[in-house]
């Protein structure tokens, strides 16, 4: 046998490489022609090619249109059993009652599910998984699923675990300040027909005139979202709190495996069109200091640190938006609590809040496929 020469592949190895190559796993992306689907295709063209055949699938009524990806155009085709066929990873972006339905037949027809909805997040059989947090939670998936976290909770979690990773928290007390695409397209086509509705205006200097103003396009908000917040995000809960809070809630504590973590969250709608934002109190096992919070934010992977706020640094969601990375800035030690630190995070949440995440766990499952590992 003639041994390969220095510093170059063998012919076996270059074999073993093709090999590789045509046993790409095959994707769908159900939901592609959505917000965050549109999103996600996007990333996966932007990002390393792991994918065989990527199938757009959405409803029936989306079949026959044409998206691009890859610079390719690829015909969406009708959400049924058969357009599973031959998949080996499936991406759900679609509402919890249509994932509920339809995640366990593309499971049961060969497929690893990873689930944007809420409906599996909860299952103690299904990880919740967030790559720079739990990556290796994504191999423990019984049922062959894989949930991606709420984009509220994915906006701050992943400068709160590398905090977390050094100094072990232990209380957790945040106000979000959510953009209206998180309300789906429909949340920001509302905020558009309400801006426009108040431009120009003298609006907002006499009680009621702004709901007056916008009352036929209130859309998805209780309450007028131009010129004002909305101290509300989700659907009613018991005792008075909303289903976005109780997510932050439920979702950190099993993301970062700390069943009992004390949190309290408040959410609020706020007239920003995508980028979520948190004011985030954590308080920590150990003593804490903001040059050592910097150390760990700044060397943690996908974060962004941006905190000076005597030059005016600090992330808002006008600077974020469209960008991949958690932004964390105003990084303050609390002060009457040496163990506690206040900042404050942005993150887009289409793109790591969605869209990214739900790829980025994708390319976690493609690469066990790759080293011949099972998928489910």
């Amino acid at each position: 046998m003639i041994p390969a020469e220095a510093g170059r592949p063998s012919f076996a190895d270059t074999a073993r490489a093709q090999a590789r190559t045509a046993a790409k796993p095959d994707l769908a992306v159900v939901g592609a022609t959505g917000a965050v689907g549109a999103v996600l295709l996007g990333i996966l063209s932007e990002r390393a090619d792991v994918w065989g055949e990527i199938r757009l699938i959405a409803s029936p009524r989306s079949a026959g249109r044409k998206l691009t990806v890859r610079g390719e155009e690829v015909e969406v085709v009708g959400l049924s059993e058969d357009a599973f066929e031959g998949i080996d990873v499936a991406m759900f972006d679609v509402p919890d009652e249509v994932a509920a339905q339809w995640v366990p037949v593309a499971v049961s027809k060969g497929a690893v599910v990873v689930d944007n909805s809420g409906a599996f997040r909860m299952d103690p059989d299904v990880p919740l998984v967030v790559p720079e947090v739990n990556a290796c939670a994504a191999r423990m998936r019984p049922r062959g699923i894989i949930a991606n976290p709420n984009c509220t909770t994915l906006s701050m979690i992943v400068a709160l675990g590398a905090l977390h990773a050094e100094y072990g928290l232990s209380e957790l007390i945040v106000s979000s300040y959510q953009a209206a695409s998180g309300a789906g397209q429909a949340g920001a086509e509302t905020l558009r027909a309400q801006l426009a509705a108040v431009s120009g205006t003298d609006l907002g200097t006499t009680p009621g005139d702004v709901r007056r103003a916008v009352s036929d396009t209130l859309g998805p908000f209780p309450a007028p979202l131009a010129l004002n917040v909305v101290p509300w995000a989700g659907s009613l809960q018991e005792d008075g709190w909303s289903s976005e809070e109780l997510k932050i809630r439920n979702e950190s504590r099993k993301i970062l495996g700390l069943p009992d973590l004390p949190v309290i969250a408040t959410c609020v709608r706020v007239p920003v069109i995508t980028t979520h934002s948190l004011a985030v109190h954590a308080r920590f096992e150990n003593e804490v200091t903001v040059a050592g919070a910097h150390e760990i934010l700044a060397a943690a992977p996908g974060v962004v640190l941006s905190d000076d706020p005597a030059e005016g640094e600090y992330p808002t969601p006008a600077d974020v938006v469209g960008t991949d990375p958690t932004w964390v800035g105003r990084v303050r030690r609390s002060l009457d609590d040496p163990r506690a630190l206040e900042f404050f995070v942005c993150g887009d949440n289409l793109r790591k809040g969605a869209a990214l995440n739900t790829a980025q766990i994708g390319e976690l499952v493609a690469a066990e496929t790759a080293v011949g590992e099972p998928r489910a």
